[in-house]
């Protein structure tokens, strides 16, 4: 074995190496970025979902534009105001008021009142159902049923039940909007977290047309918009609004539906969901939220609706 032949290869590799090593080293010194310390501590106080709701790829990208002053402090929608909190400690600056929000959706109108008209078999996603057949539910405005908003959440706080009615967990919900996004028929609004009182349904039919498609649909019947104290509920496109920024939440709406499409919400201390919806409680006539509703009231209000609409 000629040993003179490996000594000179490793003299040459380590020749190369430190060659190598020299120009990268250099490299680093003259291509030097400063990164402001800031970075770090404001990515820690970041979820680190990397979800997108802020409309950037990741927490990273966030957290440096929020130090280069890009973006504002309140750029982390699923953190919602306690990191905002902590971003602006970091960053010294006040964060200023902020409204919690949760996610609220407006349909309750699961299989067994608002009936199958056609099946859809394909992509498990609402978007490609409405595309495809309508949606094949016979309310055109209510929930699929599918995953698209669920699927977004990045937090698991969007489930539905054995009536494929969609439920969010307010304990899990930050309020980051992007189940909001994706929802095909605009049903999920953001709402603020402390609301009690809201609007199950979005339909835009009224009277006898919106009940033939779902039995506890609004109708459009105007009695909570004539009853609310504070005027922050009126019909738009056929169905209730509720302006949170007027209402007090003292449920009179809720007490005059007709078909029980505006309830309220009832947190629940160890409850998984961290609450339900309820009736009024001079308005409950059983058990759960879904109480069978008086008839004769609800086919005055049908009739009422119908004699505005003849007018018009």
């Amino acid at each position: 074995m000629d040993w003179s032949l490996i000594w000179k290869a490793a003299i040459a590799l380590a020749g190369f190496g430190a060659l190598l090593g020299a120009i990268l080293a250099i490299a680093s010194r003259r291509f030097h970025v400063d990164v402001d310390a800031r970075v770090e501590e404001v990515l820690e106080a970041l979820p680190g979902s990397n979800c997108g709701a802020c409309g950037l790829p990741g927490c990273e990208p966030a957290a440096e534009a929020v130090v280069k002053g890009e973006a504002p402090i309140t750029i982390c929608r699923a953190g919602g105001p306690d990191v905002a909190d902590r971003v602006a400690k970091i960053m010294g600056v006040e964060v200023g008021s902020t409204v919690p929000l949760k996610a609220h959706i407006h349909c309750r109108g699961g299989a067994s009142v608002s009936p199958i008209r056609a099946v859809y078999q394909g992509v498990n996603s609402c978007r490609a159902a409405e595309i495809a057949v309508g949606g094949g539910k016979a309310c055109p405005f209510g929930c699929l049923c599918l995953e698209d908003c669920a699927k977004v959440c990045p937090v698991s706080a969007i489930t539905f039940d054995e009536d494929c009615i969609r439920r969010v967990n307010v304990k899990k919900c930050t309020g980051c909007g992007l189940c909001s996004d994706v929802c095909p028929r605009d049903l999920i609004e953001m709402v603020p977290a402390d609301a009690t009182v809201f609007v199950r349904c979005k339909s835009q039919y009224t009277g006898k047309k919106a009940l033939s498609v779902c039995k506890v649909a609004c109708i459009g019947c105007k009695k909570c918009e004539k009853t609310c104290p504070e005027d922050a509920i009126h019909v738009e496109n056929g169905f209730a609004v509720i302006d949170y920024d007027r209402c007090t939440d003292c449920g009179d709406c809720a007490m005059v539906c007709p078909t029980d499409s505006i309830q309220l919400w009832a947190a629940r201390v160890g409850h998984p969901e961290g609450g339900e919806f309820i009736l009024p409680e001079g308005k409950k006539k059983g058990k759960g939220p879904d109480y069978a509703v008086d008839t004769d009231e609800l086919e005055m209000a049908v009739a009422e609706v119908s004699a505005e609409e003849a007018v018009e």
